[in-house]
């Protein structure tokens, strides 16, 4: 499939998905798992969070044949979301860092907690916690009924909630993308001004020593530099 032809497609697939960014599927995002499926890279039954249904869909916009959910993605399960126990959270804001819609909120050193509205249950942030204070709790409604389970898969998600969580994960991109340039920015105009005056910022003086000095760290920057380019 051509290229534009395979971008057309993936983005019929990637509307197709339920946005939880879980990555159980085996990509970073469900915008790259579906253009792996576009790509003939990735079967059409590696989402969990969208089970036999969401296989379905998939399957009808791919135009090929229907399967089973494969196991070893996980199984089809009822809506979760993660809750944090206050007694134990730390405050270490890695959940917060592995988060994909940013829906915990905290400081460094404060506790914690999560906005439910836009958890999506993918997990990330549990095997990041130190403390093991998070856990998932299923929000999906039981029917009535003695013997009646809680729906799985988009039959416990909806549209939605999936538009929330894919403007929610664009947002956090962004954000994240934006933080780490001003980081990389900082850094850059931090070594530059060290290296305006080597001297007063090194313990040596030899001027012939400070001057190779000042070339080796000119070349790893250009290399680095580079790097990002390419």
């Amino acid at each position: 499939m051509s290229g534009s032809g395979a971008g057309t497609l993936a983005s019929r697939l990637l509307d197709a998905l339920p946005q939880t960014q879980c990555t159980r599927c085996g990509y970073p995002d469900c915008a790259a798992y579906a253009l792996a499926i576009a790509q003939g890279e990735a079967d059409i039954n590696q989402c969990p969070p969208g089970g036999a249904q969401g296989v379905e869909r998939l399957a009808a916009i791919a135009q090929v044949p229907v399967k089973a959910l494969n196991p070893e993605f996980g199984l089809e399960g009822p809506r979760k979301v993660a809750f944090i126990d206050e007694n134990w959270c730390i405050g270490c804001t890695l959940c917060i860092a592995a988060c994909p819609t940013d829906a915990i909120i905290g400081t460094n050193k404060r506790m914690h907690t999560v906005i439910e509205a836009y958890c999506t249950g993918c997990e990330l942030c549990l095997p990041v916690c130190p403390v093991d204070c998070i856990q998932l709790e299923t929000v999906s409604p039981t029917p009535l009924g003695a013997h009646a389970s809680p729906p799985t898969g988009w039959d416990a998600w909806s549209p939605a909630l999936a538009d929330t969580a894919r403007q929610r994960y664009a947002a956090a991109t962004a954000r994240r993308a934006s933080a780490k340039a001003s980081h990389t920015a900082a850094k850059a105009a931090q070594a530059q001004e060290k290296l305006a005056d080597l001297a007063a910022h090194s313990r040596l003086s030899d001027p012939v020593v400070l001057d190779h000095k000042k070339a080796v760290i000119l070349a790893a920057m250009e290399r680095a530099r580079q790097r990002k380019s390419t």
